[in-house]
């Protein structure tokens, strides 16, 4: 019943959207005095950002035309080099023939799209060949597909880096993190030609023992049979993947507003007095963020609650009880694939140390292949996109990759 509550409300909301902006727009030209009467120009801000902001479930563009390379903008097109019915391998082939290392980004699976690493890829792409998982969104997946459990997750990794080819490099974010570490573990035990030459590690739940935040608390707050009864639903037959079992992505967009809601009030705030004031940039800048952030997908059921159980409940990484297709994850194996992890000082929702925990971890590696950073000022988000990113955190990801090719 979760996916029907939700849709009624939905189509409740797109029908008041259009009234609020006739409202908004009927407001901005008052009748003389109306102005004196109540704040109209409040009531004008907040009637357009609500007609503004909606949840969507369809992937946004990337919209990535042009990057600069050197002092030179070149064009960039989407090639897709591979499909699966859970994933594109998609490539942002630039029309240069200057030689790049090549980049694989995996991106998280846990409610948005890979879209909303749009700024991090186009800043990535200026110096490296980029390739991201592109994930589909599980209601769109028809059940005949199968599962895609952590080990499929695993197998897609390994496999996208067969096909980039020997000494590529790997960036995940976030959720990502445990099934990157696995693949590379597996790569280099199985001496795997095309083993990744380095691995870069964003905020991601290693080890989730370590300062616990409020995702961590709420993943351990019931046992895994409440997760499923409560959070997942079948997809309904509107949609191709019909009766597919889902972790609705508009429950996770939920949970994580729910844990800031006063950062966001604060943002529709600014966006509504931005559209008062006709701040165009102060508006765009806001406006973009949202419609991204409020663009989510459904998770495969099974991936959820594995994710929930091995990684948030039992720890199986740390404590060495990780399994792929039944087989042992070992990051001792890893001897060959340089490791940077990195951490946002303020980051609520993988704790300082979480991702840290892979540098013991990977015990095998000499210490020089090791290279970590913390930035500061930073909470989750800042770890891969804004300023801090893109000046202080990404020439170390840089470097990193430079040094191990």
């Amino acid at each position: 019943m979760i996916y029907q509550t939700y849709e009624v409300q939905e189509n409740l909301l797109d029908l008041l959207r259009p009234l609020a902006a006739t409202a908004g727009k009927t407001l901005r030209s008052p009748y003389p005095g109306l102005g004196q009467v109540w704040p109209a120009s409040e009531i004008v801000g907040i009637l357009e950002t609500f007609a503004n902001l909606s949840v969507t479930h369809v992937r946004r563009p990337f919209a990535i035309n042009s990057v600069l390379v050197g002092d030179r903008r070149v064009p960039v097109t989407e090639e897709i080099v591979a499909s699966t019915p859970f994933a594109t391998l998609l490539h942002f082939k630039k029309e240069t023939n200057l030689h790049q290392q090549r980049v694989l980004v995996v991106a998280p699976m846990s409610g948005h799209f890979a879209t909303l690493l749009r700024a991090m890829i186009e800043t990535v792409l200026a110096d490296h060949d980029v390739y991201i998982t592109d994930w589909h969104n599980a209601r769109d997946v028809p059940l005949s597909a199968g599962r895609f459990d952590l080990s499929t997750f695993v197998d897609h990794v390994i496999d996208f880096l067969r096909m980039m080819g020997a000494r590529s490099h790997v960036i995940a974010v976030c959720q990502p993190c445990v099934p990157v570490l696995a693949a590379a573990a597996l790569m280099n035990e199985d001496k795997d030609d095309a083993q990744p030459s380095s691995m870069t590690l964003m905020a991601g739940p290693i080890d989730t023992r370590i300062n616990p935040t409020k995702v961590n608390a709420l993943a351990t707050q019931h046992p895994i049979a409440w997760f499923e009864q409560h959070l997942t639903d079948k997809v309904p037959l509107c949609y191709k993947g019909a009766r597919r079992d889902v972790y609705p992505g508009f429950l996770q967009l939920t949970a994580f507003m729910s844990m800031n809601w006063d950062r966001h009030l604060r943002a529709f705030k600014d966006m509504a007095e931005a559209r008062v004031a006709n701040d165009l940039p102060r508006l765009q800048a806001i406006q973009t963020f949202y419609d991204e952030y409020l663009t989510v997908m459904d998770l495969p059921a099974e991936l959820y609650l594995q994710t929930i159980q091995l990684i948030f409940q039992d720890h199986a990484l740390p404590r060495g009880k990780l399994t792929v297709h039944g087989r042992p994850i070992n990051p001792k194996a890893i001897k060959h694939t340089a490791l940077m992890t990195v951490e946002g000082e303020r980051d609520d929702i993988c704790g300082l140390g979480q991702t840290l925990a892979a540098q013991e971890l990977c015990s095998g590696l000499k210490p020089y292949m090791k290279f970590h950073h913390v930035q500061m000022g930073v909470g989750h988000y800042g770890v891969f996109a804004g300023r801090r990113w893109s000046t202080e955190i990404y020439p170390r990801v840089r470097y990193t990759i430079q040094m191990t090719s």
